[in-house]
C-alpha cells in the first residue's frame, strides 16, 4: 500500500512577519484559499482510496497541524523531539510505516511547496509507484524540468532511460549543487538536468536497508525507536534516541551514495518552493504600475511594490517604489523588495534587541 509522509517541521523566517515560529510558512495561506499543508495533504489524498497520510513535525506545530488536518489520525502525526534535518525525519517515519505495513511504498513530500496541476502530480506519483512495484529495490526521485536558470535549487543530471516502458524515467548520472547563474543557464540549455524538488518514492524496507548500509549509526538509533513503538516506553526512547542522530539531509546521507539503485522520474507538473515574498507575484495580479496588492491599499506614485495587509487595515503610500510592505496585527515590515537578505538580517536584529515575542 502507498503511504504518504509529509515533512512539516520547518520554521523559516523568509515570510516574516506573517510567518512566525508557531505559525511558519506551511501553516499559512500564501497561495490560494488553503494553507500550504492543507493543499499538500489534499493533493496526496487523491492518489489512492484509503490512502494513509503521515505528518512529521515538531511539538510546537503539532496542535495547529491537528486543527488544520483533523482527518489525520493522531498516531499518524509524528513528533520530532529535536530538529535533525531530513534523513532522521524520513527514518523516523520509515520505522513507523514498517511496523504498520512492512511492504509499504513510501512517498515523501514537503508541506510547503506549490504544485500544479494536482492531476499531473497524481500521474507522476502513479508512474513512480509502478516503477517501484516492478523494481522494488529502486530509490526514486522526482525531478522537475527547469523553467529558468535558478541558482537556489539543486539539480539532477539524467543518465540513460531505464527502459522503453518508462521513457521519462532515468538513471541518475550525478547530483549537482546549487549552481551560479552561468552554470544554471548551461543546465537549462542542455536540457538534461532536472530540479531536485525533494519528493521521493521507495519501499520502506529499501530505505531502511539503505540506512543500514550507508548510515549505520543513524540506523542503530532508528532501531531503538522501532523497538519502542507501541510500548509505554516509546516517548522516552524517542526522546533519548532521536537527538543522538546526526543532523543530515537524506540527499547527502543516502541518495548520493546509492547510485546503483537510484532513478529519477521527470515530473508532469509545475513546482515552486515559494522561497520568498517576491515569488508570490506569479500567483497574484500585477496592476498597471507593477504592484501586487493583497488587501486594502490606496497609493499615489507607487510602483513595483508588494503590499500585503488585511481588508480592515488600510496601507496608504506616496512616492514608494520597489518595496515589500507587510502588515500584521502586531508587526509591520518595510524593506527593499529585491533585497532577499534583508528579512533575515532584521529577524536576527529583532532577537538581539529582545523582541522575540514578535517572532
Amino acid at each position: 500500500m502507498l503511504h504518504t509522509v509529509v515533512m512539516a517541521g520547518g520554521s523559516g523566517t523568509r515570510f516574516w512577519p506573517q510567518s512566525r515560529n508557531a505559525m511558519p510558512k506551511q501553516l499559512l495561506k500564501l497561495v490560494g484559499d488553503r494553507t500550504m499543508i492543507q493543499a499538500t495533504a489534499e493533493r496526496c489524498s487523491q492518489l489512492a482510496d484509503n490512502h494513509p497520510v503521515w505528518v512529521v513535525t515538531n511539538k510546537a506545530l503539532a496542535e495547529e497541524i491537528r486543527n488544520q488536518l483533523p482527518h489525520i489520525p493522531d498516531d499518524q502525526i509524528l513528533i520530532e523531539p529535536a530538529p535533525r534535518n531530513t534523513a532522521p525525519c524520513i527514518g523516523l517515519a520509515a520505522v513507523h510505516l514498517s511496523k504498520q505495513d512492512p511492504e509499504a511504498i513510501m512517498l515523501v513530500a514537503s508541506s510547503d511547496h506549490v504544485i500544479r496541476p494536482d492531476s499531473g502530480f497524481v500521474n507522476t506519483i502513479n508512474q513512480a509507484t509502478t516503477l517501484i512495484e516492478e523494481k522494488p529495490d529502486t530509490l526514486a526521485l522526482i525531478g522537475v524540468p527547469p523553467t529558468r536558470p535558478a541558482t537556489g535549487f539543486g539539480y539532477i543530471q539524467c543518465g540513460q532511460t531505464l527502459n522503453a516502458s518508462h521513457s521519462n524515467c532515468f538513471q541518475v548520472q550525478e547530483f549537482k549543487e546549487k549552481p551560479d547563474s552561468k552554470t544554471a543557464q548551461q543546465y537549462l540549455d542542455d536540457g538534461n538536468y532536472l530540479w531536485n524538488c525533494g519528493i521521493f518514492v521507495w519501499k520502506v524496507r529499501t530505505i531502511l536497508s539503505a540506512f543500514s548500509r550507508w548510515e549505520p549509526e543513524i540506523y542503530k538509533y532508528l532501531m531503538q525507536i522501532s523497538d519502542g513503538i507501541g510500548t509505554p516506553q516509546y516517548d522516552e526512547v524517542l526522546k533519548q534516541s532521536f537527538p543522538e542522530m546526526k543532523s543530515e539531509s537524506i540527499d547527502y546521507a543516502i541518495l548520493e551514495k546509492s547510485k546503483d539503485n537510484l532513478a529519477v522520474i521527470q515530473a508532469d507538473f509545475e513546482w515552486d518552493d515559494v522561497g520568498n515574498w517576491n515569488q508570490l507575484q506569479k500567483y497574484y495580479p500585477i496592476d498597471a504600475d507593477g504592484n501586487t496588492i493583497l488587501g486594502a491599499h490606496c497609493g499615489l506614485e507607487t510602483s513595483n511594490n508588494i503590499i500585503r495587509t488585511t481588508d480592515d487595515h488600510l496601507i496608504a503610500t506616496f512616492g514608494v517604489e520597489n518595496c515589500l510592505i507587510v502588515h500584521t496585527p502586531d508587526a509591520t515590515l518595510i524593506v527593499p523588495k529585491d533585497d532577499e537578505a534583508a528579512i533575515k538580517k532584521l529577524v536576527t536584529l529583532i532577537k538581539e534587541r529582545g523582541y522575540e515575542r514578535f517572532l
